[in-house]
């Protein structure tokens, strides 16, 4: 039996992947490519390690454990090959980079150039999931997360903080007046998340709180599509600054309710699984991050 690492890296990217077809366009090679090499490696350990239809494959119970110990060993591979770079000084390797989708728009995005000049030999990898992803499940080496933190089993690095704004379009205020109290705000169209109550809880002092729990008639998953919404004056909408700044200065969006604000910032983590020291690659990322923050 001879395996090796490319034999690992096709089977949990077919895994990671869901198809053989998506996993043949990341690996780069054809699908009946990526087929035969599994054949292949369930030839080499004599046993069946997928089970196939036509719709849909599944793992079988040997196929979990080799998976299991499969990115174990690819991850032990790469730490390897972070040490030796680690000793040379030289940042390199790939990283892997998710935020959700506006914060990735607005804030990485546009910096990226900047950083692959500083290091040429660090391989970004950015993925924008506006829920919270499992950082092992995903290869995903630091995840910038904003608002409170839930999950203790992660480490976090606190890069900064965003100022919330309650905005809408002037088109918006023009046909449906502008709200002078939080109370007003019941005769409004509200724009909100879906599947993430915390930016449904404003923080906007009223009479019986400091926090108001609105009801949107219009959700969305992504702040970035709310942004739009917004933009397009479909209603009002509580967003971060990082976001939303070039769109208050140029008077696309206008800030409504100023006075009501508590103040309140979300925080911006960078989350990671490791409790040693970071590598490399990961904490010039960070600093660079933080500093354009």
């Amino acid at each position: 039996m001879d395996i090796n690492s490319d034999d690992l890296k096709i089977f949990v990217t077919v895994i990671d992947s869901g198809t053989l077809s998506a996993a043949s366009v990341h690996l780069g090679q054809t699908t009946s490519g990526v087929s035969r090499a599994l054949s292949r490696l369930e030839d080499k350990l004599s046993t069946s390690l997928l089970t196939r239809t036509t719709r849909r494959m599944e793992l079988t119970e040997e196929g979990q454990l080799f998976l299991q110990q499969a990115r174990q060993i690819l991850a032990a591979m790469e730490e390897a090959e972070e040490t030796i770079r680690i000793r040379r000084q030289k940042p390199a390797g790939r990283l892997s980079i998710d935020a959700a989708s506006p914060f990735m728009l607005h804030c990485v995005v546009p910096h990226v150039a900047e950083f692959r000049e500083m290091y040429p030999d660090i391989r970004l990898e950015l993925s924008s999931n506006d829920q919270i992803a499992d950082l092992i499940e995903h290869r995903t080496d630091v995840a910038i997360r904003i608002g409170t933190l839930s999950d203790s089993t992660l480490h976090a690095r606190a890069l900064s903080s965003s100022p919330l704004h309650v905005l809408a379009s002037p088109e918006y205020l023009a046909r449906n007046g502008r709200p002078v109290a939080p109370e007003d705000l019941a005769a409004h169209t509200l724009l909100g998340f879906a599947q993430y109550e915390q930016g449904n809880t404003w923080p906007l002092h009223h009479q019986t709180g400091n926090s108001l729990q609105i009801s949107p008639v219009l959700t969305a998953s992504s702040g970035e599509t709310l942004r739009q919404l917004a933009l397009a004056g479909q209603g009002i909408v509580c967003l971060a600054d990082f976001m939303t700044r070039a769109d208050i200065a140029a008077g696309r969006l206008v800030r409504v309710l100023e006075d009501s604000y508590t103040g309140f910032r979300q925080p911006i983590h960078a989350v990671y699984y490791r409790n040693t020291q970071l590598a490399q690659r990961i904490s010039c990322f960070l600093e660079f991050l933080q500093q354009k923050l």
